[in-house]
């Protein structure tokens, strides 16, 4: 099977085309049209051969003065507008077309044609590509954003920071901390529980502990405590580029311990109280709700805390994970909690905020091919009418969305920027991950992250997991283990109707090759590895 065959991704299909009518629009990135209006008061029955004969009798009746003037004012236009053209600033020149100017596109008649017209619209914006790939090239040399400063981030979510403390418990290799237990949740710890009303999975699961749940209290002064855990690894992304898989998986080491949900999505969407732009701010899921998510893993490891464990594994070296593919890249909401503010790039980042609670955590990112993985993010959360020339369409309006925006903004503030992520018909950022990596190497150290390919993983699968393994520090699998494990079906396979829309067209597979080859080499650069230039592929 091949990789095109086999997509990997968030096992929740999703709608991302959001309504803009809800968004802050920052700028308006959308075509600017211009009325011709010089005709417009012509008399209906002039013939158009009488024209040029009219205008020149109106020409003469104009007295030199006049005429002298329109001339100086037409050259000074002629000379400021050929100013701003050749020094490529566009700000305030409304008669500038945008540099991938969209044109009205038929429907095609065949295949071949439509493939015909697609070559055509590639190949005249060649020299608009190659400017566009010199410009992010250029805006790819930039200085390291600047952390906020921890009093800032602590301040920011005081809650936050009164709820998780600075230690946690030695000999325990999972972050966990004892907490008192509040007697206002004696009858059900998890009645107010946001993420039982998303999830059925984690609601049964919350059946299951709230039945045995005092059982597992740590009696200590004659109060009651309760052990609390965070994740020990965050699997932090890309969509579609095989989180799900590896996730899955992983769960079949009898050390690692998820959470129920793959994808809670806390740190970067729900703590602020959103699921999705279009519908809106909604009620904020608290930090503890978060904490009920590892509960059961916490039960487990109390156990072993206790002395009461069985088996062959030490229940204290369980780890914990989650695996929400946003939390590398989706900072949207920071352009709302700064309304009013001139900021242009977010000053905090969600890596801020899981760095000052876990300075220790292990990050895990998955990449692909960015082209392939653009393609793939079309197909899964695209509902209806689908093909592969529309997908061409929609990646050159994104193309030329970008390159408007790095006519007047930097390189992090276009790939931030939320009115311009969610104007894009395709979702084109996702795939520059040098950005991304940079800002969280900002507060992470290079060992702390392990940066595997989807290429790879499915190329060799018992070897990417023993990376993987290792990179945990989690014990060898028995062979029966390892067997299922490698064994196990692919998550996520492109559906059968995707599938008979077959790839992508040569003209976008070049277009978005050319685009994504900037970033790759920033890639390939920073992890020292030139397989991240996915140039075999």
């Amino acid at each position: 099977m091949s990789i095109s065959d086999c997509e990997y991704g968030n096992n929740t299909p999703k709608n991302h085309n959001y309504s803009l009518h809800s968004l802050p629009m920052a700028e308006n990135y959308g075509k600017r049209t211009i009325f011709d209006d010089r005709l417009s008061n012509m008399p209906e029955h002039v013939d158009a051969k009488w024209v040029p004969l009219l205008s020149l009798i109106n020409l003469r009746s104009i007295s030199k003065v006049k005429l002298v003037s329109l001339l100086l004012c037409i050259t000074v236009t002629f000379l400021i507008t050929a100013s701003y053209i050749l020094t490529w600033d566009k700000k305030g020149l409304l008669l500038t077309p945008l540099p991938y100017q969209l044109r009205p596109m038929g429907v095609p008649t065949s295949a071949t044609e439509a493939a015909a017209a697609a070559q055509v619209s590639s190949e005249r914006n060649l020299i608009n590509m190659k400017r566009l790939v010199k410009i992010i090239s250029s805006k790819l040399e930039y200085t390291p954003r600047k952390v906020p400063d921890e009093k800032d981030i602590t301040d920011s979510d005081s809650h936050l920071f009164s709820v998780i403390p600075r230690q946690f418990l030695p000999g325990v290799k999972s972050p966990c901390w004892y907490e008192k237990f509040s007697s206002k949740l004696s009858t059900d710890p998890y009645r107010r529980n946001l993420f039982t009303l998303r999830s059925k999975s984690f609601k049964n699961v919350c059946d299951q502990l709230r039945a045995n749940f005092h059982k597992h209290l740590y009696h200590r002064d004659g109060g009651e405590l309760r052990l609390r855990c965070l994740p020990y690894f965050y699997i932090i992304g890309q969509p579609k580029c095989g989180t799900t898989d590896l996730f899955h998986r992983l769960l079949l080491h009898p050390e690692v311990k998820f959470n129920t949900m793959k994808e809670p999505h806390w740190w970067t969407r729900k703590r602020f109280g959103y699921i999705r732009f279009k519908d809106g701010f909604q009620e904020i899921f608290p930090v503890e709700d978060y904490l009920d998510l590892f509960d059961l893993a916490a039960h487990n490891i109390q156990k072993g805390i206790s002395g009461n464990s069985s088996g062959e594994h030490n229940t204290l070296q369980l780890v914990t994970g989650e695996a929400s593919a946003s939390t590398m890249w989706d900072n949207q909401v920071w352009s709302y909690l700064h309304q009013g503010k001139e900021e242009a790039e977010p000053s905090f980042l969600a890596q801020d905020f899981i760095h000052a609670v876990q300075p220790s955590a292990k990050i895990l990112i998955m990449l692909r091919d960015p082209v392939e993985r653009l393609y793939s993010d079309y197909l899964y959360f695209k509902m209806a009418n689908k093909s592969a020339e529309d997908f061409h369409q929609k990646v050159i309006e994104s193309v030329q969305l970008f390159q408007s925006c790095l006519s007047e903004r930097s390189l992090r503030s276009c790939v931030y920027n939320t009115s311009l992520s969610n104007t894009m018909p395709v979702r084109l950022n996702l795939g520059m991950y040098s950005v991304f990596l940079l800002d969280w190497l900002t507060v992470f150290q290079r060992d702390q992250i392990l940066v595997l390919r989807l290429e790879d993983y499915a190329a060799n699968l018992k070897v990417t997991i023993k990376k993987v393994f290792d990179f945990l520090s989690v014990g060898p699998l028995l062979e029966q283990v390892e067997a299922a494990l490698t064994k196990r079906p692919m998550s996520n396979t492109r559906r059968a109707a995707d599938r008979n829309l077959g790839p992508m067209l040569p003209a976008t597979r070049s277009l978005l090759r050319e685009f994504h080859q900037p970033f790759n080499h920033k890639l390939a650069s920073v992890l020292d590895n030139s397989a991240f230039l996915w140039s075999n592929t």
